[in-house]
């Protein structure tokens, strides 16, 4: 006699891995880790300081400040999400999740990131550089190594995901 199947679990994709959780998570750590390193620890840009508003005048420096603010705000709202997504998750039934299951899709999320706020903010908007403080000729390279590890990351939480992040049986 066959073992009974188990019923589906809700709010869980993937067989019982908290990708949506630990994707959105991803996607809050990248935002915090480009505000807090890019724009207060290195400050080589700020949110809209490639939109005329550099900031050169105490004016222009509190619009920014204020743009930035707004910004992790978002991050943290993902983070937020992320957290009640993965708490939801490992509150209902599920098999064991494999141990690279959150680590991969985090790495995912921090990947799609840097993916789109590179391609949207740098490229398409272009509402500020990764590296405002090198000769404007120079700002297009450190864009595209932004993209470059968006892509790495993404590259490799997805592989991690695939190759590791199956259900234990």
């Amino acid at each position: 006699m066959a073992a009974p199947k188990p019923p589906p679990l809700e709010g869980v994709r993937g067989g019982g891995v908290p990708w949506l959780g630990g994707l959105l998570l991803g996607l809050g750590m990248g935002g915090f880790v480009d505000g807090i390193v890019f724009h207060q620890i290195l400050q080589w840009h700020h949110m809209l300081s490639s939109a005329g508003q550099p900031p050169d005048s105490l004016l222009n420096l509190q619009t920014n400040v204020l743009a930035d603010g707004l910004f992790h705000g978002a991050t943290w709202l993902l983070t937020l999400a992320g957290i009640a997504a993965v708490w939801r998750a490992a509150r209902s039934e599920h098999p064991p999740w494999p141990a690279l299951a959150l680590p991969g899709a985090m790495l995912l999320g921090f990947g799609l990131f840097n993916l789109i706020e590179g391609i949207v903010n740098h490229l398409w908007l272009g509402i500020h550089h990764v590296n405002e403080r090198v000769p404007r000729e120079h700002w297009l390279v450190w864009d595209m190594a932004f993209l470059g590890s968006g892509l790495l990351l993404s590259l490799v939480g997805a592989l991690v995901l695939w190759r590791y992040a199956r259900p234990v049986r």
